[in-house]
């Protein structure tokens, strides 16, 4: 494996060069936030992860520690949040959260290589003693980034983290410093589009009820909830890891789920909830404020040919419609096809995309999109065809951009998004910052 490569992955993925120890002769004190000391070592830490991802570093000593002022900065900005959350009594961190992204960490950064013996070696040329110091630092990490993360998400929750909108000139500098890292921009397309999902009959909803009401049966009287996900559940996304969905707030999930989920304790057991996607038995693992850690299985109804066809004649209805003349009707192609969509389009698909890269899209919209390259109404498109997530989509494309070099213009949106947030945040901070006590002696 290339060294240079690996050592831009380990950074990527937590494990970054510290300084030698032979050259850690004498630590000092570089600042003091409220009652923790920052000490040289912490910068140098951060100065060698920079220059292990390839950033380039000025030759001149005046330069250099510049750089080392402004990662100052941002350790003490990270500071001050952590010192906050650790006051908010609301906010809470589980040596479990730590622990589980630790192990995500190091499996990610395991298997990078080949072997163990090399994963020992770069763990000394990163100057760790052992794996067992890297993942207490690790920890240490990832617990105060934790805890900025879930103050300024409390804040934004609470309403006092607003967005601030950055004028033409904040986001033209933001274009100027970043411009030349950005990557060629993709082939997009813009379309609207009406996605009919057929649906399963009375006969097959009882049938996939009764299955799942039989496992979570046996689930309650003591069936292995992971073990069931990976041999019966038909959300490919979550069966092969046991269910697992993670962490998740209100919002994520549909409602009927969520409603059914953030009601039961730890440890138990649904009833089978029905949601539009099927029928689901969810296990809450764990819980803390206003988040959950749950697994589900998911049984869905099977589709059969004749509701197939039914959803096939719905949208090659819709697609005559539209392609029918309405002179005379003052109604023009856009307001049309809105009109139908609210009424026939499946809610939980979306009706709109705004320049979506070409490459992403699924199989069967890149096909008929390279095949055809005007704008307009489009043959009805079938996605996923006999599977149990096939849709079949009416579609009018209304504007397409090729390949090519990222202007101002394209990402414009993006940046204000961005940067409002960002000065949101450095908002909030700069009054922490005047809350507490700083001392800087770098």
């Amino acid at each position: 494996m290339n060294t240079r490569v690996v050592l831009f992955a380990l950074c990527a993925l937590g494990l970054v060069a510290r300084p030698a120890r032979a050259q850690e002769v004498l630590d000092r004190i570089v600042a003091i936030v409220g009652t923790r000391a920052i000490l040289a070592s912490e910068v140098e830490e951060e100065f060698v992860q920079a220059q292990a991802q390839g950033q380039p570093l000025p030759p001149d000593s005046a330069s250099r520690m510049a750089i080392r002022r402004q990662i100052l900065d941002r350790i003490i900005e990270l500071e001050v949040l952590v010192q906050q959350a650790q006051r908010d009594t609301a906010i809470k961190i589980t040596e479990q959260e730590v622990l589980d992204q630790v192990e995500q960490t190091y499996q990610n950064v395991r298997k990078q290589f080949r072997s163990e013996n090399e994963f020992r070696d770069q763990i000394r040329q990163a100057h760790f003693g052992s794996i067992e110091e890297w993942r207490r630092w690790l920890a240490d990490q990832q617990r105060r980034e934790l805890y900025a993360q879930r103050l300024i998400e409390a804040q934004k929750q609470a309403g006092k983290l607003r967005p601030i909108p950055p004028t033409d000139a904040q986001m033209r500098e933001f274009w100027e410093q970043n411009k030349d890292q950005q990557p060629r921009r993709p082939e997009t397309v813009s379309f609207r589009q009406i996605v009919i999902r057929p649906v399963p009959d009375s006969a097959a909803k009882r049938i996939a009820r009764a299955r799942a009401e039989s496992l979570m049966v046996e689930l309650r009287r003591g069936a292995d909830f992971a073990t069931a996900a990976k041999r019966f559940s038909d959300d490919s996304g979550s069966a092969a890891q046991g269910g697992e969905l993670g962490w998740f707030r209100r919002g994520v999930m549909v409602k009927e789920f969520e409603d059914m989920a953030f009601h039961l304790r730890p440890g138990e057991i649904s009833p089978v909830v029905e949601t539009p996607f099927g029928f689901h038995i969810i296990k809450v693992e764990r819980t803390q404020p206003a988040e959950i850690l749950a697994r589900h299985i998911l049984i869905t109804p099977e589709i059969s040919s004749a509701q197939v066809v039914i959803a096939r004649h719905l949208a090659d209805s819709l697609h005559d419609l539209l392609v029918q003349d309405p002179v005379g009707s003052g109604v023009t192609l856009g307001s049309k096809f809105d009109q139908l969509a609210k009424t026939y389009a499946d809610p939980l698909e979306p009706k709109l995309a705004e320049d979506a890269p070409l490459t992403e899209l699924p199989p069967e919209y890149q096909q008929l999109f390279t095949n055809d390259t005007t704008l307009g109404l489009k043959p009805v498109v079938a996605e996923g065809l006999n599977t149990q997530h096939m849709k079949i989509v009416v579609l009018e494309v209304t504007a397409r951009k090729g390949a090519g070099e990222l202007a101002y213009e394209d990402v414009k949106l993006r940046i204000r998004a961005s940067l409002s947030d960002q000065l949101a945040i450095k908002h909030f901070v700069d009054q922490l910052k005047r809350q507490t006590y700083i001392d800087i002696r770098l």
